[in-house]
């Protein structure tokens, strides 16, 4: 794409969004390598730290951590909400020319956010994180996190990048786009590619967790692909249309064999175990695509409810004397 032609010079201030969620063996780590960071970039005028209902002492060494440092914000959750919403609640409270999301376990490489905001001040508006290499995963969590991210590709209607998660950068405007829409389960990367603007990605590695375990379960993974899946496509439900038509054709057909052998004294399979087959088959067709159509509704069924997409249970900011650091 092609960098848009606004002056870059009108831009100066950047924060970092950054969800946590029981972090508390890698928050002294993260704050450290943020302040040398600040100091090394003191356009970051602004930290913000959401809390999605920790249950160990996060927030406390947080806040221990930031007392007395300009610009940090730390954002409560009355309880887990989830990654996705974290990371709206914190980019709805940037007050700044340009944001970047990152993780909390140091895998989201600082540096890298300098290369974003170089090309940032070029005149993109979106600069995302293409993972060359995930270090420290497991085989099979690799292999899986790449097949998603091509079947994902193949079945929404988005040209979303591959090997790209939530680690990127995104000016005032995006952010401004972003608050407005307002989706009660947002897929963030999937949000950020449909709103469109001028977007880049750039080459890291991700490098393995600095402390702790990853919070992402299996059953939280496979949620969020369900979840960005019924949001940007209709394939699904195209492709039972078509799967149904395929198989009710397929079992005409073999109704009309085994009919045919029946009749006319043919021996092997009987007519009632062909048809006690094809019931099962096409009870288990029926049940599979149920469960897609409801789970189209149930994103309808959230959103007509009117309640909340989160509950903040408390704020804090750090008041200090200039100390960026």
């Amino acid at each position: 794409m092609t960098a848009a032609s606004s002056d870059p010079s009108a831009r100066q201030s950047l924060a970092l969004v950054i969800p946590v969620y029981n972090e508390e063996a890698v928050v002294p780590m993260l704050l450290s390598e943020i302040a040398a960071f600040r100091t090394a970039h003191p356009d970051v005028t602004q930290v913000v730290f959401v809390d999605d209902g920790s249950e160990d002492r996060t927030v406390e060494l947080l806040q221990q951590g930031t007392a007395g440092r300009d610009g940090y914000w730390i954002v409560g959750f009355s309880r887990n909400f989830g990654h996705q919403l974290a990371i709206t609640a914190g980019l709805g409270v940037v007050q700044t020319d340009a944001a970047v999301i990152l993780d909390a376990d140091l895998q989201d490489p600082l540096p890298v956010v300098a290369e974003m905001m170089d090309r940032w001040r070029e005149g993109y508006d979106v600069v995302f994180a293409v993972r060359e290499r995930r270090e420290g995963e497991p085989g099979l969590k690799r292999l899986a996190a790449a097949a998603f991210y091509r079947f994902f590709r193949w079945m929404a209607d988005l040209d979303m990048p591959l090997d790209t998660g939530d680690f990127r950068l995104v000016s005032r405007k995006v952010i401004d786009v972003y608050n407005r829409i307002g989706e009660q389960q947002p897929f963030v990367r999937g949000i950020v590619s449909w709103i469109g603007f001028n977007q880049i990605g750039i080459p890291y590695v991700r490098a393995p967790r600095a402390a702790g375990q990853s919070k992402y379960t299996l059953r939280k993974l496979i949620k969020l692909a369900m979840s960005g899946l019924t949001s940007f496509s209709d394939k699904p439900l195209r492709i039972s249309i078509r799967l149904g038509i395929g198989v009710a054709l397929l079992a005409v057909a073999g109704l009309l064999v085994a009919l045919g052998a029946a009749l006319f004294g043919g021996k092997g399979v009987t007519l009632s175990a062909v048809l006690i087959f094809v019931g099962f088959f096409f009870g288990g067709v029926q049940l599979l695509f149920l469960g897609v159509v409801g789970m189209y509704l149930l994103r309808v069924y959230e959103a007509v409810k009117g309640r909340p997409r989160y509950i903040v249970s408390s704020e804090w900011r750090s008041e200090g004397a200039g100390d960026l650091a």
